[in-house]
């Protein structure tokens, strides 16, 4: 133990604060699609704006919104659309104030690396998985304001964003670095570049994919400037926030499917399938398919079978950075479903591997308090994690516990315990 290499160096979560190295300028804003979230959208952009002088970016789609634009035509609308567009009159009026001032990007089409310096997220836990697949190489700090239904990711509220955006911007703020898995498929007997043009097809080439072959140069299989620092050098994989899930899809057959970590066998999944994840996805799909929950800091990969065959497939959790990869297994009767974070469902057939490892570019997701607490509080309100009737004190049972042993049966049929 006098060896100073035998020595386990452990990081203290506390450790990790925000520090900016040079005055934020730019910020992202992302919202959800609900109409509900328009009057705070606005009034944080404003204050960005106009207070802190910001370069405010927002996603093309927003200029679309029906109800921030006045050139609609709402005799063609229903009754119920004009109404509420007449309800947001004052808010977009607001908003057509600073819509020139904004600066707009589409996703599948626009590079935001390197161009923002922080992200604001109003909405639930999809708006961050959404800014996270945005961001498929280094990702600014999220501040994630809850605006949804379950928030186990956002624990910033609304009511006084002025003064919590001021204390992140000034560096007052705690980090938690969520780790991220790189997903990548190998299709028998095609080169990996290729596969992905294959496999994803014109119908299923959504914005995130197409983000990834952005990087991709079609000559030889080289990497063009823009791919030249890309994740580990592995140009058409993908970056999950939560969790990669194979499934058997609408097969009516049990999915069959081997697992091999660090090129070993270890063992086959005879069931609906398996869920792959990172610790923020264990309180996600992974936890209501029996998996622990992990905190986010802890460096791990959790590998959790989805409704397996048999009595004695428990969940497992294998250190962070090993490589697992995942096939269907020669006998299989079918072949399988696979999707990333929920998105970019595809197929995986008979030969093909689906390779998943974590990445070297997680999301650091700003602490509304630090990082224990952030997450316990979530784990209460979000999932209401040990809920339970409190055991009464002894004081109350004493007549019981008293009772000598010449108390025969009909005493303790006749003794009544009145709860409190």
């Amino acid at each position: 133990m006098k060896n100073s290499a035998m020595v386990m160096q452990i990081q203290d979560p506390a450790s990790q604060r925000l520090t900016w190295y040079k005055p934020p300028l730019t910020v992202l804003v992302i919202k959800k699609k609900d109409s509900q979230v328009l009057p705070p959208f606005v009034q944080l952009v404003e204050w960005l704006v106009q207070e802190k002088h910001m370069v405010v970016w927002v996603e093309s789609a927003v200029l679309e919104d029906k109800l921030l634009r006045d050139d609609v035509k709402l005799e063609q609308e229903s009754s119920k659309f004009q109404k509420v567009h007449q309800q947001y009159a004052g808010v977009r009026a607001r908003f057509l104030d600073l819509r020139e001032k904004l600066v707009t990007f589409k996703d599948g089409r626009d590079d935001l690396t390197d161009r923002i310096d922080f992200i604001v997220c109003l909405g639930g836990d999809g708006t961050l998985l959404y800014a996270s697949q945005l961001f498929q190489q280094s990702v600014p700090p999220v501040m994630a304001f809850y605006l949804g239904s379950l928030g186990f990711l956002t624990p910033f509220q609304c009511d006084n964003f002025q003064e919590q955006v001021t204390n992140v911007l000034e560096g007052h703020a705690a980090l938690t670095l969520r780790s991220r898995l790189r997903c990548s498929i190998h299709r028998k007997g095609e080169r990996r570049k290729e596969s992905l043009l294959h496999s994803v097809g014109g119908n299923l080439l959504i914005p995130s994919f197409q983000r990834q072959l952005n990087y991709v140069e079609l000559n030889n299989g080289q990497t063009g400037k823009a791919g030249s620092n890309n994740n580990n050098g592995h140009n058409n994989s993908i970056l999950v926030l939560n969790e990669v899930v194979i499934n058997r899809g609408p097969s009516p057959y049990l999915s069959n499917i081997d697992i091999f970590l660090e090129g070993k066998y270890i063992t086959s999944v005879q069931g609906d399938g398996l869920i792959v994840s990172t610790p923020t996805g264990s309180t996600a799909y992974a936890a209501a398919a029996g998996a622990s929950m992990i905190h986010p800091s802890v460096p791990a990969i959790l590998v959790t079978p989805i409704c397996p065959h048999s009595l004695s497939f428990r969940p497992i959790v294998v250190p962070a950075g090993v490589e697992l990869k995942i096939s269907i297994s020669p006998d299989s009767r079918n072949t399988s479903r696979v999707s990333f974070d929920g998105r970019n469902d595809q197929e995986l057939n008979h030969g093909d591997s689906l390779r998943v490892t974590t990445s070297i570019y997680p999301v650091p997701s700003i602490c509304s308090q630090d990082q224990i607490s952030d997450w316990f509080d979530s784990l209460a309100e979000g999932l209401h994690w040990n809920v339970r009737k409190r055991q009464k004190c002894l004081d109350e049972l004493s007549d019981l516990t008293t009772s000598g042993s010449e108390d025969t049966l009909d005493d303790f049929d006749n003794l009544q315990i009145y709860d409190a």
